[in-house]
């Protein structure tokens, strides 16, 4: 049964994050084979990243032929869509990240758990759950969304702690804990929750006009000084 449930989350994971990955390759106007490839990196680049930092052989990947074929179907099926359709799901873009997000840091948590620690468990989560994101993002020349909008790993992380300590094992438990990280991001989204952050652009640039300032104010104060 534990097995069904990965194979649950993987399928859902895949499919929402193969479908963002060619809805970002389409608004940057990359061609068929570049949704193809960037809708790819997103479904499986975190899964591919996790195995790297706990040792397991990325070529496990070539293994999931029914997890590729569901991505490849998902993106064909996101490359014809009516535009008003992709609207539609741009509206709901946060709803269904959450959902990937959700079920891959959940699928990344199973992958480790019994395994290793608790702390590779919860980098296992996270990983899954946010680097294909990441790496879609830059590939498509955008800042992560990790990096900078709200909450979003924690969730990840707090799924794999969970998951590593024991307190969600059956899939009925698993399931909960899926919809509960989705409800925690969209709050996130919902009310703008972020991360302590401090910003060195603005407190960089009051510096160097607050020098040129000074500057300003010596240089005609000498030139005052030497007015007969």
């Amino acid at each position: 049964m534990d097995m069904d449930i990965f194979t649950v989350f993987s399928i859902i994971g895949t499919i929402a994050f193969a479908v963002s990955g060619a809805i970002v390759a389409m608004e940057e106007e990359y061609d068929i084979l570049g949704v193809y490839v960037l809708g790819l990196v997103t479904a499986f680049g975190g899964g591919v990243v996790r195995n790297l930092l706990i040792n397991v052989p990325i070529t496990t990947i070539w293994t999931q032929g029914m997890l590729l074929k569901t991505a490849v179907i998902a993106m064909t099926i996101a490359f014809v869509l009516p535009v008003k359709w992709i609207n539609h799901w741009k509206k709901s873009e946060a709803f269904f990240d959450a959902i990937g997000l959700s079920a891959f840091a959940i699928q990344g948590a199973l992958y480790a758990t019994g395994k290793y620690p608790l702390s590779a468990v919860m980098v296992a989560a996270m990983l899954t759950g946010i680097g294909g994101g990441m790496i879609r993002d830059v590939l498509a020349g955008r800042k992560p969304l990790v990096l900078r909008d709200e909450i979003y790993a924690v969730w990840a992380l707090a799924a794999g702690a969970v998951i590593g300590l024991g307190y969600f094992k059956s899939p009925v438990e698993l399931l909960i804990l899926f919809a509960i990280v989705i409800v925690f991001r969209m709050l996130s989204v919902h009310y703008g929750w972020r991360l302590p952050r401090r910003s060195l652009k603005y407190a960089l640039a009051q510096s160097v006009h607050w020098d040129k300032q000074r500057v300003e104010a010596a240089k005609n104060e000498h030139e005052e000084g030497e007015r007969p």
